[in-house]
């Protein structure tokens, strides 16, 4: 039945791990870098280490424990199938979150972050700050299921993620997301106001600048950031919004090239003052990059950008209740003003003193508390 939810656990065939080190170990490596920084992209030496680590050192079978204590499920919806967490707390005055990740991101961005959520007592917090978290993987990434037809934009996901809270009883609940999870949830707050009682994001995707004179320092600061974003920053969109499937070829043959792709995103949007290592281990970062790989996801995650930069509707202004976190590495650090015609209804906009793009994975204590005061006056 479509509408059934069942279990789910990580278990990667043996297989897989099989052929992943015999990949690794016959890497064809490309010439180093003609520089000592970054400026040409992941350095050699460090992502042959990494790769090193991946084949010799990394226990996935430790990693998928881990991620399996989460409670897991499979729920067909809008014909595909969707992998979500579902983790309950054991408050009864918990509200129901549903919290989306982004590219090149996975649910591995909330392993921090669920429990605290969902028990803050066991974490010296209140249970009146308790959620029930949902957490789903989006369509074409890891253990959610492939789209085979197009059409799967941001609205389409969004509604897909208002019929899944609906399937597990929640007829309201608050939203929160990231990178393109900030997207779904923008979506979210303008489809599915009735039930959607409020929204949080961390990055003001569409937003666009609305400059009255001298820029203020917060404003510069995100002409800045946009400017090394279109100059620097931005190939791999305008690669995955164009030629995802030639892209997909050489991503899904190559581990390494996979992780080159995606870790190279965590050295520039990441705040780990110039090493990605500085703010995340290593095992963390290659957990992230395992649910590429393993599911052989890399061309199907793709497909967001194809399906959705100038494809979308107008969805007009969020009137529900809108929080935003100012994270001081984003990509593009949001700016009020340039919000309020799209979100007219900001009540909480904080300034965060650490943190980038991922700020649940790199900084999880703010984005709890950021999560649970902003929530906490919607109650």
């Amino acid at each position: 039945m479509p509408d059934t939810l069942r279990p789910f656990r990580i278990a990667i065939d043996d297989a897989v791990l099989t052929d992943l080190k015999a990949r690794l170990n016959a890497t064809r490596w490309p010439d180093a870098e003609l520089v000592d920084d970054w400026s040409q992209g992941a350095p050699l030496a460090w992502i042959q280490d990494m790769c090193r680590h991946w084949a010799q050192g990394y226990d996935w079978r430790a990693r998928e424990a881990r991620l399996n204590r989460f409670d897991q499920f499979i729920t067909e919806v809008n014909g595909l199938d969707i992998h979500f967490i579902h983790q309950r707390s054991p408050h009864p005055q918990a509200r129901p979150l549903l919290i989306t990740h982004g590219w090149p991101g996975s649910i591995v961005e909330f392993h921090k972050v669920i429990e605290p959520l969902t028990n803050p007592v066991a974490f010296g917090g209140s249970a009146d700050d308790a959620f029930h978290v949902v957490c789903p993987s989006l369509p074409g990434f890891a253990f959610s299921g492939k789209p085979k037809e197009v059409g799967w934009t941001v609205e389409k996901i969004a509604t897909t993620w208002a019929t899944l809270m609906a399937r597990l009883g929640y007829p309201h609940y608050f939203a929160q997301g990231g990178d393109w999870g900030s997207g779904v949830t923008r979506a979210i707050g303008a489809q599915d106001a009735a039930h959607c009682d409020g929204i949080h994001v961390t990055l003001a995707m569409g937003s666009r600048p609305k400059i009255d004179g001298t820029p203020t320092a917060h404003e510069q600061l995100a002409l800045d950031g946009i400017k090394h974003y279109q100059d620097w920053d931005s190939g791999y969109s305008k690669q995955q919004a164009t030629r995802p499937q030639t892209l997909g070829y050489g991503l899904a043959d190559s581990p390494a090239g996979q992780a080159a792709w995606i870790l190279e995103k965590f050295w520039a949007w990441t705040d780990c003052d110039g090493h990605p290592e500085n703010i995340l281990t290593r095992d963390e970062l290659l957990d992230n990059v395992m649910l590429y790989w393993a599911t052989n996801s890399a061309t199907s995650s793709a497909r967001i950008y194809w399906e959705s930069f100038g494809k979308g509707r107008n969805l007009g202004p969020v009137t529900v209740p809108t929080g935003v976190a100012v994270y001081p590495k984003e990509i593009v650090v949001p700016v009020r003003k340039w919000l309020e015609a799209d979100f007219p209804n900001i009540q909480h906009f904080t300034f965060q003193t650490q943190g980038g793009h991922f700020a649940a994975f790199e900084q999880p204590g703010f984005f709890v508390d950021d999560v649970r005061a902003f929530f906490g006056r919607l109650r």
